[in-house]
């Protein structure tokens, strides 16, 4: 575990560079969970902003728990360490397989400066260990709900899972062991949420796209679904 975790937090530093914070929470039963924050300048129309971690204004599917400082329209990006100890097991299995199976660590990317979103650290920390704790699998176009705001005033519940990729390369590590995804999250208003789960992830998407959302704006309305 303690390997997988040095050559994730390894490949988390050379995409985003040093993280400014990090903390981390531990639930019963399970391994501690790490939230790292790093910070960036904001890159419009560049590769990132539009389709790297699918969280740009144009594209569609990027803490310490203090406030979310920094001047607005800055970047700031919160990647979970410690989901990925563990292969995600297939709910259904008789018996997990201790070995084989995905991993993943998720990467939330929103502006800095206009909320707190470094209360995001414990509703992160909640969606990574929902593996271990529900027995659920985390994959690209899946809805996770921690059932409350993901930070003060956030008009958000709930995450679209996007694909991996883009902003963080997968990491593959020796065989059997599966490669490790960095899935990007992209919070949903509850209308998104409902929205989706009729329409589906990629009609949500394309949704966004058409209407120029910019799904890394921490108070940002819910885009027209009439």
């Amino acid at each position: 575990m303690a390997e997988v975790l040095a050559l994730v937090e390894a490949r988390l530093l050379t995409a985003l560079g040093a993280p400014d914070a990090r903390a981390a929470v531990t639930f019963l039963g399970t391994d501690r969970i790490e939230v790292l924050r790093f910070r960036a300048d904001d890159v419009r129309g560049g590769g990132d902003d539009a389709h790297g971690d699918g969280t740009g204004g144009s594209g569609g599917s990027g803490g310490d728990g203090t406030g979310g400082g920094g001047a607005g329209g800055g970047i700031v990006r919160y990647a979970t360490l410690g989901m990925s100890a563990h292969p995600m097991a297939d709910p259904t299995a008789v018996v997990a397989d201790p070995v084989k199976g995905p991993r993943a660590e998720l990467v939330l990317s929103v502006r800095s400066g206009l909320a707190e979103t470094d209360r995001v650290l414990r509703p992160l920390a909640v969606l990574a260990a929902s593996p271990q704790v529900e027995g659920v699998v985390v994959a690209p176009g899946a809805s996770l709900d921690v059932g409350e705001a993901l930070w003060p005033g956030a008009p958000f519940t709930s995450v679209l899972v996007g694909e991996a990729g883009g902003l963080v390369d997968d990491l593959e590590l020796d065989a059997p062991l599966d490669a490790v995804r960095f899935l990007p999250l992209l919070p949903m208003t509850p209308n998104e949420a409902a929205w989706k789960r009729v329409h589906g992830a990629q009609a949500l998407q394309e949704r966004w796209l058409s209407h120029g959302t910019d799904l890394r704006d921490p108070l940002r309305a819910s885009v027209p679904l009439d």
